[in-house]
């Protein structure tokens, strides 16, 4: 990286083809969403797009799912190893396997390259979370399945489109594979026509700006990223900043599984180091190292200045490890396809770690990661269904202000799927879609509140899958706020009901009711410097109870307001206690 921009780039110039390349990126999503088949990719959002310079780094990423793109660089280095010099335009490549820079097997990543003078002048990827892949179970995400063999169609890297045509024998492999083939191909169609209008815009780029500025501006862009996150890092206090987090258990095994950071600060950027994490477990919730450095990159991100470019720039300052055959970076052939949990729970350890070094940047701990819900079977009809939910949850408290509710995790960008896509396109019913009173947080700013969503199945039978976490390790407070209240998942059999455990596989019937709620996000601050006005107003939205208030805030009241005198005497008997 030089000190200086390349010369013959001036500013304007250089914003301009900045801002060319986010709303090329930003077209390429636009157009995932308006072709794409399956409700979770065009309702849920669970894709993401980004475009990569010729040595397939990447300069640009549109507003989607931030935690696939940290995994780009392995996996454009595995397609570029096998495929370099033997593509053409119109030529894309798909890859899934976790194992050659994959993060699970629906995430199947489409790499199209772009020429210029018969060479390689940029490359477009769009990643699709895949309603199904195969595998054992529909959805192709179970927590419990044990080796990768399992887990459905596992994909190198290997060209889907040759000169625009889709292969005839490896897609008929894939329709044959999948339980919704309709639904697969035609995502895959999606991300096709994606990546076209992302080249077709790139070749406009170049017919206005030529091939020489759109190579020196990607670099200069990449630079550009690098020394801001530098310069921000910089005024980081230096030292080892330790913290440690966990995942209730594999789902297999009732032990927790350990995550263990230690970020150290110093001139040359950051240093990640993920020693002390626990061993690779035999359940589905290993992340490869590509997503776990994916996460790590993703979090420091979100503790730098929101005008730092966001591209591969960013990377160069941050060096990650992780042990060996550990549940964050295991050996083949451990199973994966519930990696994203872990990746959630890296993300909350991160943050405890960087709390420490900018207090007032970082949150408490939401609700976990979301949850997925999985209901596979068939119609009266005989056709398949899968319904594929994802439910997203809440932010913890923030040093400034309140979590807030039924939003993405910050590792995502994802929307809760609407109840009515759900019920018209799969034979279920969504019984109760709401807030948990009382499951946040306790704090000068309160956590937000979980989500609790219930699914009455109406066909004759179906395979139950739930992947959810933060029932036995409720999600933290900071800076003197309480934990959020934990999650849990319920199903109702006749008259009869119990819990079941956070990632489960089991046969469910029709009638079945099945209800998760997440947990709360952490509280910020200590719960008795909370403005009782706004502990009332909660209490007036039904958000918290009159005895949460009292319990917790000190605060009690009659009607419309708080009583302002004994809120005081109470705050002042409970600072004596504690």
């Amino acid at each position: 990286m030089s000190d200086v921009p390349p010369p013959l780039l001036d500013p304007i110039g250089f914003a301009v083809m900045k801002h060319a390349i986010d709303a090329i990126v930003d077209e390429v999503a636009y157009t995932v969403l308006r072709t794409a088949r399956s409700e979770i990719v065009k309702d849920v959002m669970d894709f993401s797009a980004a475009i990569c310079d010729a040595d397939g780094e990447m300069v640009g990423q549109a507003k989607t799912i931030a935690q696939h793109l940290g995994a780009i660089p392995e996996a454009m280095a595995s397609v570029r190893e096998k495929w370099s010099g033997r593509l053409a335009p119109g030529d894309a490549v798909i890859l899934n396997d976790p194992y050659l820079g994959g993060m699970h097997l629906p995430d199947i990543f489409m790499f199209y390259p772009v020429f210029a003078n018969d060479a390689v002048l940029a490359w477009v990827v769009v990643i699709c979370h895949h309603t199904d892949v195969g595998g054992r179970v529909p959805g192709s995400n179970a927590a419990d399945s044990t080796e990768i063999f399992q887990e459905g169609l596992r994909l190198p890297p290997l060209r889907l489109f040759h000169a625009g045509v889709m292969d005839e024998a490896l897609g008929a492999l894939i329709a044959l594979n999948v339980r919704v083939p309709d639904r697969v191909l035609g995502d895959l169609h999606a991300q096709f026509s994606a990546c076209t209008v992302g080249a077709r815009e790139i070749g406009r780029l170049v017919a206005r700006h030529g091939v020489a500025s759109l190579r020196a501006h990607m670099a200069a862009l990449l630079d550009y990223a690098e020394r801001m996150a530098r310069a921000e890092i910089a005024t980081w206090p230096r030292g080892t900043f330790h913290f440690t987090d966990h995942i209730d258990s594999d789902g297999l095994d009732d032990a927790p599984v350990r995550l263990c950071v230690a970020v150290t600060v110093s001139d040359s950027g950051l240093d990640v180091s993920w020693d002390g994490t626990s061993p690779q477990v035999r359940a589905a919730i290993n992340s490869t190292l590509s997503f776990t450095k994916s996460n790590t990159f993703l979090s420091v991100r979100c503790a730098l200045k929101g005008d730092i470019p966001n591209n591969a720039g960013v990377f160069r300052c941050i060096r990650v490890t992780a042990p060996e055959a550990s549940v964050l970076n295991p050996r083949s052939p451990a199973p994966v396809a519930a990696r994203a949990l872990t990746g959630y729970r890296v993300m909350d350890t991160m943050f405890g770690a960087l709390a420490q070094i900018v207090p007032h940047i970082i949150p408490a701990a939401g609700e976990g990661g979301n949850t997925v819900v999985v209901l596979g079977g068939a119609r009266t009809d005989g056709s398949a269904f899968i319904v594929v939910d994802m439910i997203s949850g809440c932010w913890g408290g923030r040093p400034d202000r309140d979590g807030v509710e039924a939003i993405t995790n910050p590792s995502q960008n994802l929307s809760n799927a609407p109840v009515e896509v759900l019920e018209r396109q799969h034979p279920v019913r969504i019984e109760e879609y709401a807030l948990v009173p009382d499951s946040c947080g306790p704090g000068r700013f309160r956590g937000g509140l979980g989500l609790r969503r219930s699914y009455r199945l109406l066909a004759d039978e179906a395979v139950l899958q739930i992947r959810a976490d933060r029932v036995a390790f409720a999600p933290y407070g900071l800076a003197g706020g309480g934990p959020g209240s934990p999650g849990g998942n319920w199903i109702g059999e006749g008259n009869a009901r119990r819990t079941l455990p956070g990632k489960v596989t089991m046969r469910a019937v029709r009638g079945d009711l099945v209800t998760h709620h997440q947990a709360g996000g952490g509280g910020h601050g200590s719960p008795l410097l909370r403005d009782p006005l706004a502990v009332w107003h909660d209490v007036w939205n039904g958000k918290i109870s009159a005895d949460y208030a009292r319990r917790h805030h000190g605060v009690v009241g009659d009607g419309a307001t708080p009583d302002l005198e004994a809120t005081a005497r109470l705050r002042h008997d409970m600072e004596d206690i504690t």
